[in-house]
């Protein structure tokens, strides 16, 4: 994005090509950070997509637009995208970005590993796509690949679980890079206890990845040999037992959740202060609170699995344990509000964007409580409510944080405004268009209406028609927010050195904007 620009910032980092070669080869982090958020709002216009699709075929009951198989296959898709295609790489962007600029360093520790990193995914995402054209399609199993539906796919399950382990091999390079960078790389003062919350949440973020990423490309190694050879782990016809898939599969998809939130939770403890003019509010919790909510994460798998046949006493203790993680949750929540208090408010884009992530996670937040109970979860287990409650967590989340970072970013990246009144008119929109979709599926789960089905009782109808229209308005705001990112890059007003006036971390004080292509060739001291 500097570079477009700054047409004056076309060398890679070794100064030798310029044009498409530059962006292929480059090893420079801003370069790369721009190649991941590029990358993953294609992937969340390609999982928005099949979003619609899905949405489309459920605005009336009956069958309307593509037959049952492929409404399976679009549900997994969707999942698979959405998570490991768009949302991860966008954090990832992020820190690419920031992380050096934050801690004073020049670049990320291994800069060619960097852009390997990067490039395993186009590929990892094209393989799990290309399943659609294979005799049988795609997997029609859901995001989670479950067992024994695996073992019954076509060859569209190969593909896709050589893109997940594509995917994984990603995420663990750029995770020990990230950790490498943060501990080795700081700038001369910078202590642990003085980065920016951002850096501290893609720490533990980091670790989390490398810990649980293995775990997933455990399972599907597995799924792979049980449909080649003749093992029988998650096959019931062999003696193998489909439920130790959930177990192997929900270790590495519960801390996954909080791999994607917790850099969310980065993002907003650096908005948050700089809109209110204030530090944030107990630093120091907020770190124990980070690192309490990972290791948590890492207990609770099972709360997804209330109704395998587990006993009692496991019920309990993943009840109890799930409801443990509202603890370190409630005291985040808790500081940014107290942040807040009495500051000096101003509601920029940005601000709005963290606004609205603070009400609706903390909704999404109190929906997972609800299901954190056993006799509950049992009855609205596999409902819409579960859907709803996954996104209010998950777009609201995560979604909201990535555009508050990206408006908040933007002038820093680009050295451009953004159009600060369309930004607030995007805010709203995706606000209103959100709750169009999700809020009403809390009452089709209460009602009973099961997810991943492509037909629905008459008496769903209505709230399944206001959760189409939602979905399709949300889908033109997004058309809005491309509008404003290219508007800003072609002619947006030039960006003062400081646009955000409570804004403190180093890429603020102490670099130009737009930042140049090499930051810290000496790094800053940090009294």
């Amino acid at each position: 994005m500097s570079a477009v620009a700054n047409p004056e910032h076309t060398a890679g980092h070794d100064g030798r090509y310029g044009g498409a070669l530059r962006w292929i080869t480059t090893t420079n982090h801003k370069d790369i950070g721009t190649l991941y958020l590029w990358f993953s709002f294609i992937m969340f216009a390609v999982g928005g997509i099949a979003a619609l699709v899905i949405r489309a075929e459920l605005f009336s009951p009956g069958l309307q637009i593509v037959a049952p198989d492929f409404y399976n296959q679009l549900v997994t898709l969707h999942g698979l995208i959405m998570i490991f295609g768009a949302i991860m790489p966008a954090f990832v962007g992020f820190a690419n970005w920031q992380i050096p600029m934050m801690i004073g360093a020049p670049d990320m520790a291994f800069a060619r590993l960097n852009n390997w990193s990067f490039w395993l995914l186009p590929f990892a995402t094209s393989l799990i796509l290309l399943s659609m054209l294979t005799p049988g399609g795609a997997p029609q199993t859901g995001w989670t690949l479950y067992a024994p539906l695996t073992v019954q796919m076509g060859i569209g399950m190969d593909l896709t679980i050589f893109g997940v382990h594509l995917l994984g091999l990603s995420s663990i390079l750029g995770s020990i890079n990230i950790i490498t960078t943060i501990l080795n790389m700081r700038a001369p003062g910078m202590t642990p206890m003085r980065m920016p919350l951002f850096c501290w949440t893609w720490l533990v973020t980091a670790y989390m990845l490398v810990a649980v990423m293995p775990v997933l490309a455990g399972a599907v190694t597995m799924t792979l040999t049980d449909r080649h050879f003749g093992t029988t782990f998650f096959n019931a016809a062999g003696g193998g037992d489909p439920v130790l898939y959930q177990h192997i599969f929900w270790f590495f998809g519960h801390p996954e959740v909080y791999i994607i939130a917790l850099p969310a939770f980065g993002v907003i403890s650096q908005v948050i202060p700089a809109f209110s003019r204030k530090p944030i509010f107990g630093y120091t919790a907020m770190v124990y609170a980070t690192a309490a909510i990972a290791i948590i994460s890492f207990i609770v798998w099972a709360h997804h699995m209330y109704t395998v046949g587990m006993p009692v006493t496991g019920q309990l203790f993943f009840m109890y344990a799930t409801m443990l993680v509202a603890v370190p949750t409630g005291v985040k929540v808790f500081n940014w509000v107290a942040t807040m208090w009495r500051g000096s408010l101003s509601f920029e884009t940005p601000m709005l964007f963290a606004c609205g992530f603070l009400f609706m996670f903390v909704l999404g937040g109190f929906s997972g409580l609800v299901l954190s109970l056993v006799p509950v979860d049992i009855q609205l287990q596999d409902t819409y409510y579960v859907v709803a409650h996954f996104h209010y967590v998950m777009v609201a989340g995560a979604l909201f944080a990535a555009f508050a970072g990206i408006y908040f970013w933007l002038p820093k990246w680009t050295g451009r405004m953004y159009d600060e009144q369309l930004g607030k008119i995007h805010f709203w929109l995706t606000m209103i268009f959100f709750n169009m979709i999700f809020f009403v599926q809390h009452f089709l789960g209460l009602a009973g209406m099961p997810r991943r089905i492509p037909d629905y009782a008459l008496m769903f109808e209505t709230w399944n028609k206001i959760s189409t229209i939602g979905a399709f308005g949300m889908g033109l705001a997004q058309v809005l927010f491309l509008y404003i990112v290219l508007k800003t890059l072609r002619r947006g007003e030039p960006a003062p050195q400081r646009p955000w006036e409570g804004a403190d971390s180093l890429e603020w004080t102490h670099l130009p904007t737009p930042v140049p292509h090499h930051t810290f060739q000496t790094p800053p001291v940090i009294e």
